[in-house]
């Protein structure tokens, strides 16, 4: 064999983004040593693998779509190695894939994942954030080795363990005559403008709540990106719903939102760690969910207010927002 798993690597990122340009950026790898590897196992193999499109960037011929399935295969197998070779001694070594839930990730995912490396140094973790509906549909294909997302449409054949309840809040901007209630419920809020999160499953779930109470909700905007909702809500166009419960309470434009519980009865939601039941857990995959059960409770998640140290206060609008230990990054 006259070709290298690095050359197959710089040929699948090519492939996948269908730019030179673009795998360059993708991998951290030059150019021209990308150009290189791909005119190399051409020559080598003796078929075209892509169609150079001037400016346009690359198309994979037939031969090049069925490489890509085959190398993908080799280096997945060849990384598996890794994960063997730890398994085999006493180090944690290896990659897997992190999936994540996009409104959960951007506050859990940094520390955990960092205090994991730095804890195994030998393990690399590959991150994806995404809605629900993919990160099952990636976790059944094998795409996906672990998910961290709350216990939604979990499906046969899923292995779900749970760490944290997230009860559901209002959020409102500081001006709302509603901000500085104790508490205010779904009646209350029902004539409002909704500002809706709209993602799969999720906005389900908070429709759901309506219609059990025999509610319509006044739905003004919807989106799928949680920072648009919550700017929109710090600038006065409504109110949303929501689970998570992040440190800051300001809005991405700098504008603050206040958040008050919700009267009633109301199903939480529950993060947990989400595996393929049919498939055996690797040795650093065992140890990457206990790390996740050390690092998420109902005491302390990373980047959130937990809901043990949550401290519902009443506030006037101007009111400076109160710290708890966990605002403050103690634990």
């Amino acid at each position: 064999m006259r070709f290298t798993l690095r050359q197959l690597e710089y040929f699948v990122a090519a492939g996948e983004t269908g730019s030179i340009t673009l795998a360059s950026e993708r991998i951290n790898i030059s150019q021209p040593s990308i150009s290189t590897a791909i005119s190399h196992l051409e020559q080598e193999l003796g078929t075209q693998l892509f169609v150079r499109h001037h400016a346009l960037g690359l198309s994979l011929t037939p031969a090049g779509r069925s490489l890509l399935l085959e190398a993908k295969r080799v280096i997945e197998q060849a990384q598996g190695l890794y994960t063997v070779a730890s398994e085999a001694g006493d180090q944690i070594r290896g990659k897997f894939v992190v999936g994540c839930l996009t409104t959960l990730a951007p506050m859990v995912m940094p520390e955990l994942t960092h205090s994991f490396t730095t804890a195994y140094p030998g393990a690399e973790v590959r991150q994806l954030a995404t809605n629900q509906e993919r990160l099952l549909d990636g976790l059944r294909r094998a795409e996906i080795d672990v998910v961290i997302t709350y216990d939604l449409d979990l499906t046969e054949g899923i292995s779900f363990l749970p760490l944290a309840r997230l009860p559901m809040h209002v959020v409102l901007s500081e001006a709302h005559p509603l901000a500085g209630k104790g508490s205010v419920s779904l009646a209350e809020m029902a004539a409002e403008p909704l500002l809706l999160l709209d993602l799969p499953l999720s906005r389900e779930y908070f429709l759901a709540m309506f219609m059990k109470e025999g509610l319509q909700p006044n739905i003004r905007a919807r989106s799928e990106h949680q920072d648009v909702i919550r700017t929109m809500v710090a600038n006065g166009y409504g109110y949303t719903l929501a689970n998570v419960r992040p440190r800051s309470d300001l809005a991405l434009d700098g504008r603050r939102v206040v958040r008050v519980r919700l009267a009633g009865d109301h199903r939480p939601m529950v993060v947990g760690v989400a595996t393929l039941s049919q498939l055996s857990r690797s040795r650093i995959i065992e140890v990457f969910r206990s790390h996740c059960q050390a690092f998420i409770s109902d005491s302390y998640i990373p980047g959130m207010v937990a809901p043990d140290s949550e401290r519902w206060v009443r506030r006037v609008p101007s009111a400076p927002p109160v710290a708890s230990e966990a605002d403050i990054g103690q634990r």
